[in-house]
Order: C-alpha cells, then structure tokens, then sequence
C-alpha cells in the first residue's frame, strides 16, 4: 500500500505541471480555436531563458524569475500580431501548419541562441525527499506542485472574476456576439497568446529544474497533449483533471509494470488512454459537445 501511494502521490505532483501546461493549450484553443503544436517549444524556450539567465549569467532568482515571465508574455503577443493574426479566416490546415512551422523555428533558435548542450536550472530547494508515513517525496515534486496549484487558482481566479476573463470566456462562447457588445476580441486573441507564454515559462523553470533544458525538452508538450484530449480542448477543469489524471496513471504504471516488460510504459500508456477516450468521448470527458445543424 505504501509503494502505491508513493507513486500515486508523486504522480498526481507531477499531473498537476502537466495541468498548467495543458492549460496554455486549452486558453488558445478556447478563444482562437488553434491547437497549438507549439506549446511544447513554448516551453523549452522558457527553459532556454531561466537556464541562461540563472545558470550563464548568474542572476539572483528574484530578479531571473519577473524578466522571465515577462520575456514569455511578450513572445505571446509577438506571436499571435505577427504570424497568427495573418492567418485570421484562413482554413483550420494553415493554421496548424504554422504552429508546427513555429515549434521548429523556436527549436532551431534556441539551438543557435544557448547552444544545443544540456543547461541546469539549479533551484534552491533541497535534495532529500520529505517522508510522510510510508510515503517519499520528491522536494522538487512538491514545490512545482505548490507553484502549478497557485497558477491554477490564479488563473482560475483570472477568468471569473477580472473583466479581461469575463471577456475571453464571452469570446470563447460566442465570437460575434462578445464583438457585438465591444469587446475587442483581437486582443483577447493575443492576451490568450500571452498567458500561454506565461504558463510555458513557468512550466519551463519547473521541467528545465528536473530533467535539465535542451531541444528535448520541448517534448514535454506532446506528453502533456494526451491530457488535453481526456479533459477537452475547451474546458479549463478538463485541462486541470486530465493532467492529474496522466501524471497518476503514468506513475503507478511505470511503478507496477516497468519491472516485468523492461520500461517503458509511461512513454506509451497516456496515448493508449487519448485513444480510447477518442472513441467514447471524442470531445473530452469535460469538453462541450458541438452538435452542428445540416
């Protein structure tokens, strides 16, 4: 009992970092209805500019961390102005052609930038993991949970209570009818744009802390993209359970099943999931359905 509990726990830690990366998929696809196939780059770039501000130029995190999510927040909006707007009207395959244009002109950038090398992000949190009855957890498991879970509720905060989120969920609803009663939907295409940037950041610094930045760690967005699917492209909640739903599933298979087919099964496992939730509930299990009249 005790060993699943280790592995359910770390795993749901690590579920709520793919919730908050998820969630940059989830804003952009609500108001712009883009996939993103970038956000995963997003990220590594994030990485890219922690690693180089804390580990090359040695910068205080105080002031690291602030230049950071600022830097991600106007990428977004350089993003969504110059390549995303132009493409306003045109067909869904363009779009989503750019994006994956985008991911390889990120990864390319951050190459020619920092150097395609490995780079730490060195945190100051402690190596030994907290015990907690039978329990062992990873210490960097727990800030990045704590700092996902404050970003969740922030956001979450953001989009019911400020006029910026009441406007993205009108726009999200209902285009036309958000343009209707003056809401600029054209910045809230960038703001969306913007906060996805902030959320790569920070999952930038979290991930670039555990696994180390280089061109693979843009990988992380194609990990987090079976939970988006299982949640629903357009549901913020779904987004947040689908996260914590991969990370757990992921971590209890590696635990019980790694040791008899020799590895392996969290690379492969959270696919099999999207799949089959695919074929139930192509929308996500707390997407909205579209029913369309013909």
């Amino acid at each position: 009992m005790g060993f699943f509990a280790d592995l359910f726990v770390n795993g749901l830690m690590i579920g709520s970092m793919y919730a908050l990366i998820a969630l940059g998929f989830v804003l952009i696809y609500k108001a712009t209805s883009v996939v993103n196939f970038a956000q995963g780059e997003l990220v590594m770039f994030g990485g890219y500019i922690a690693a180089a501000m804390l580990s090359l130029y040695h910068l205080p995190l105080a002031v690291a961390l602030p230049v950071l999510l600022v830097s991600m927040v106007i990428l977004g909006f350089a993003v969504e102005r110059g390549v995303l707007r132009p493409l306003v009207g045109q067909n869904v395959i363009s779009v989503v052609m750019v994006t994956i244009g985008l991911a390889q002109v990120f990864q390319g950038l951050a190459a020619m930038v920092w150097g395609a090398q490995t780079i730490n992000i060195s945190l100051p949190i402690r190596l030994e993991p907290y015990q907690i009855w039978e329990v062992y957890i990873s210490p960097i498991n727990v800030v990045a949970a704590v700092i996902s879970g404050v970003f969740l509720v922030g956001f979450a905060w953001f989009f019911r209570k400020s006029r910026m989120g009441v406007a993205m969920r009108a726009v999200a609803n209902d285009q036309q009818a958000a343009m209707a009663v003056g809401i600029n939907v054209r910045f809230v295409f960038a703001a969306s744009w913007a906060i996805a940037g902030l959320a790569a950041g920070i999952g930038g610094v979290v991930w670039g802390n555990m696994l180390g930045v280089d061109t693979h760690l843009a990988l992380v967005g194609l990990k987090v993209f079976p939970a988006v699917i299982l949640g629903g492209l357009d549901s913020v909640p779904g987004a947040v359970g689908g996260g914590l739903l991969i990370g757990a599933i992921e971590s209890v298979a590696a635990g019980y099943v790694d040791p008899y087919v020799g590895g392996g099964t969290k690379d492969f496992l959270p696919y099999v999931l999207m799949i089959v939730a695919l074929l139930i509930r192509p929308y996500g299990f707390f997407g909205r359905e579209i029913i369309e009249r013909v």
